[in-house]
């Protein structure tokens, strides 16, 4: 079989194709590039110097990996611009603070983001303090797109090259997109659900709106993939509050997607065995991961493979603290080996990792996925 590109390589398996071999594309999308710049993590998120999508396209090339870029949306822009006003900077020798002002027709909001020396930022303080008492301002939060600049875009798949897939990202209604918004997080939202039924049905309405928008307008610029994010779908809510909130955007997200030709992928980080089920028999998705193990997660990848590879290309699922981060190169070899057994026959199947490697994983277990890789993941 001949060479394949790694974007090549990644959207053909993403096909529940046969490559070359086995991509190899451990998540390294946030945590492993910024430390590889060597400069303090608020370079990066706040400053954006580098941007943490440059950063992530250095690091793919650095290491030899078969790349997954998903920071490609456009800028949207909206009918009704929010101000946003710096209110206070706070530095010290670890940690950046900076408190801000979001100004909306129906009152301000402030917030809070902490930015760190060496992790990613931390919103520490939320906009919405009591979703009741500042509704009529979340309703300027979710609004729907109306237009969008995309030539950030062109730069972006530009230098990725063939260094990798080109993606953009959507996200889906549920408490994994809200818990953010407001202070209480996931106990707020539940206090909400059973308190006020109608207003957690006209924040997943408003949210579907949003999101289809930004969908139908990042089909027009034909990435060769979407990510739908949607961390913790059946962690920070129930199955039944997945099927209920979650799952009619999905079905329409990746209806959308499959009709205009470009391809889907669920990340949802967690317990994710009943949601894979329910994307295999409900969705038109096409491939879905971090597929995590216990206790991080519930999923057993030759398990998923047989119930579910005939409908979803797998991506998965390493273990990011016993195996990559603190694993030795011989037990990455033997985990990475064994993965491909599990779920790499056929094709289908994209060598990665539970979810994100932490900061600190050895560059010598990163670069032992890619030998495996191209030696033992191979189908010639």
């Amino acid at each position: 079989m001949a060479k394949m590109t790694s974007r090549e390589r990644f959207i053909v398996a993403m096909q529940r194709g046969i490559p070359d071999r086995v991509p190899c594309t451990p998540d390294i999308s946030n945590m492993v590039p910024a430390r590889l710049t060597g400069r303090p993590f608020w370079d990066i998120y706040y400053y954006q110097a580098p941007p943490l999508w440059r950063a992530y396209i250095n690091a793919v090339n650095e290491l030899g990996l078969d790349g997954w870029f998903f920071n490609g949306s456009p800028r949207f822009t909206y009918d009704i611009d929010l101000e946003h006003e710096q209110l206070a900077y706070h530095w010290s020798n670890e940690r950046l603070v900076i408190d801000s002002r979001i100004g909306t027709p129906a009152g301000d909001l402030t917030q809070q983001v902490t930015y760190y020396i060496a992790d990613p930022p931390t919103v520490t303080i939320k906009p919405i303090k009591d979703f009741k008492t500042d509704w009529a301002k979340l309703r300027y939060l979710m609004q729907v797109p109306t237009g969008y600049d995309a030539s950030i875009c062109e730069i972006q798949r530009r230098e990725l090259g063939e260094s990798g897939a080109f993606g953009m990202a959507v996200g889906m209604p549920g408490f994994q997109g809200w818990f953010g918004l407001a202070e209480g997080t996931a106990m707020a939202l539940t206090y909400l659900y059973y308190d006020e039924p109608d207003l957690i049905e006209e924040l997943r309405q408003m949210d579907d709106a949003r999101q289809v928008k930004m969908m139908e307008m990042q089909l027009e610029l034909k990435p060769d993939f979407i990510l739908i994010g949607a961390s913790g779908a059946i962690t920070l809510q129930s199955p039944a509050l997945a099927r209920q909130l979650s799952l009619p955007t999905l079905k329409k997200l990746s209806r959308m997607a499959r009709q205009a030709g470009v391809l889907t992928i669920l990340h949802s980080c967690g317990l994710e065995k009943d949601l894979v089920k329910m994307c295999a028999e409900e969705t038109e998705l096409d491939c879905i991961n971090p597929l995590e193990p216990p206790p991080m997660g519930d999923c057993n990848l030759s398990e998923i493979k047989q119930l579910y590879g005939d409908r979803l290309a797998l991506m998965g699922n390493l273990h990011t603290t016993d195996v990559m981060l603190r694993g030795t190169v011989k037990e990455v070899e033997q985990a990475a080996k064994q993965a491909i057994d599990d779920a790499g026959a056929g094709g289908g199947f994209i060598l990665s990792t539970g979810d994100q490697c932490g900061r600190d994983t050895p560059l010598e277990n990163l670069r032992k996925l890619v030998e495996v890789c191209e030696t033992y993941g191979r189908y010639d």
